[in-house]
């Protein structure tokens, strides 16, 4: 059951705007830039990100048309899975958050009644998890490599074609509660700013781009972070 804490997120301003809803850094007005400099410094003096990853991988023992199965007599379901990862040999599992500090900071803020303070630090805890996801990404990639494989981009579930519901199956095939992560009965994940994945580990993995992934989002007329290709 490995898990990884020793993590460095790098917070890039573009992906910060993207995830505030704002276009462009040189439109902000002079206030509000030095409020999300504000508080990207208290982050650090606050030491309110705490990433952790902890995850599985299983070998995979059969692809049908709508799972994988896996060692243990378990299988991961969805059409998606097994049309994009049908060449994998292994399926890593994966849940990671960036802690509840910075979720509860926010909600302090609007508790303040400091609106614009939480919904500014909600971003950033938004643009650590998406930084995280990508630090994921690295780290699987590398396990891939020393098995002389390669490792597909990750599938989360609710996109087209892998269930919200496999959430749960995710959660009984992970260690999520000893980085503090668990499900709550409606499936959401506590603390909030975390995310669930699976990525391919084999000889001919898929990758796509994050643009790729919301053209065919559910969401990719009203989500307002989509990335247009």
């Amino acid at each position: 059951m490995p898990i990884v804490s020793d993590i460095h997120l790098s917070l890039k301003m573009k992906e910060l705007l993207r995830r505030e809803g704002i276009k462009k850094y040189s439109k902000l007005r002079p206030g509000m830039k030095s409020l999300i400099h504000e508080l990207l410094a208290s982050i650090k003096t606050k030491h309110l990100l705490e990433p952790a990853i902890a995850y599985e991988i299983y070998s995979v023992t059969e692809v049908r048309q709508d799972q994988l199965s896996l060692e243990g007599y378990t299988s991961v379901h969805g059409q998606l899975l097994s049309s994009v990862l049908s060449e994998a040999k292994e399926l890593a599992v994966v849940v990671c958050t960036i802690g509840p500090k910075l979720e509860k900071e926010a909600t302090d803020y609007f508790r303040q009644e400091k609106p614009l303070r939480g919904l500014l630090l909600d971003g950033i805890g938004s643009a650590a998890v998406d930084s995280l996801s990508q630090e994921v990404c690295k780290f699987i990639m590398h396990e891939a490599s020393s098995r002389g494989y390669q490792a597909s981009s990750p599938l989360n579930s609710g996109m087209p074609g892998f269930p919200i519901t496999e959430q749960w199956h995710l959660f009984q095939l992970v260690p999520a509660e000893e980085i503090g992560v668990s499900l709550t009965l409606s499936g959401m994940m506590v603390p909030q700013k975390s995310a669930s994945m699976v990525i391919g580990i084999g000889p001919r993995m898929k990758t796509w781009t994050q643009a790729e992934v919301c053209a065919c989002c559910n969401l990719k007329e009203t989500c307002p972070y989509q990335i247009h290709t």
